[in-house]
């Protein structure tokens, strides 16, 4: 059983931004970082599954932006390193939320520092930057409303709405660190922007191309090639009604419950294999695992 669980943990492990080896999130010990264990942030990003849920969904969304897709079509190469991105991103969450106050800085550092190299050209001619704070936002609010709609939806269903606000709260520390302005701060305040940005979002082929590509990305192997396939369908649920609809991805009644049913019973497997993971390697640095 112990061989079933290391193989496990493992693969999910190659996925992460720990492949990486660029952090020691358990030193030096008794750092409690930009947020510290008794945070709703440490809660939120503690759960695996629901991360990794949420990061599709986020990424799918934020796809909607013309100029947020710009900036990946242009200076990503998602075509040949989509695992790559994914550990860059994985690490950037995990290390700011997790990591010590000197390599949160760090990250913080190294990402202000790659946005100012991100400035272009979209397809009907309007200019962009990865630094526009208001992009930033944007590219914020994405992420964090779908990590949370993760782990309401198969992590704890019943965290209240103050502790929902309280996220918003924390997080919005890392967007404003990196120059975004006018974060929303709670709930409703992330309902009312996502709902003012909505006739300035748009599905183009680029999109399409995009989430093609994501779809299609193999699995780091047979095994996890079922729990891969899961997770995306999982993600493009995560996704609000009129979202899905412009990326053409609505998915009925019986496939939805499919697939919720499908990942509340992956979802143990893959808690019970992580041991080693950033939230374990964190408590352990502040003496409380």
């Amino acid at each position: 059983m112990e061989a079933l669980r290391r193989r496990i943990e493992t693969q999910v492990m190659s996925l992460t931004g720990l492949a990486l080896g660029q952090l020691d999130l358990e030193s030096p010990k008794g750092d409690p970082g930009l947020f510290g264990p008794h945070s709703i942030s440490w809660q939120v990003h503690g759960d695996f599954p629901s991360m990794l849920v949420g990061g599709i969904g986020a990424l799918m969304l934020q796809l909607l932006h013309p100029l947020a897709l710009a900036g990946v079509w242009d200076h990503s190469n998602f075509r040949e390193d989509l695992l790559g991105r994914l550990r860059r991103t994985s690490q950037f969450i995990s290390g700011t939320t997790f990591g010590s106050t000197r390599d949160a800085e760090w990250l913080l550092d190294k990402v202000r520092t790659i946005h100012l190299q991100v400035t272009g050209t979209a397809p009907d001619g309007t200019p962009y930057a990865a630094s526009d704070p208001d992009l930033l936002t944007w590219v914020h609010v994405a992420e964090v409303s779908s990590f949370l709609a993760a782990h309401l939806r198969y992590r704890d269903p019943h965290l209240s709405r103050a502790d929902q606000d309280a996220y918003y709260t924390e997080i919005a520390l890392i967007a404003e660190r990196l120059g975004a302005r006018d974060v929303p701060r709670s709930c409703q305040q992330v309902e009312d922007y996502l709902q003012r940005m909505r006739p300035s979002l748009q599905c183009s082929s680029r999109s399409l191309e995009v989430v093609g590509i994501l779809l299609k990305a193999p699995a780091p192997s047979r095994l996890a090639e079922p729990v891969g396939k899961l997770m995306l369908q999982a993600g493009i649920d995560l996704l609000p009604d009129w979202a899905q609809a412009m990326l053409g991805l609505q998915q009925g009644p019986l496939q939805r419950r499919m697939v919720r049913l499908g990942l509340q019973r992956t979802a143990p497997i893959l808690r019970w294999a992580m041991q080693d993971g950033s939230a374990h390697r964190a408590r352990r640095r502040m003496g409380i695992e």
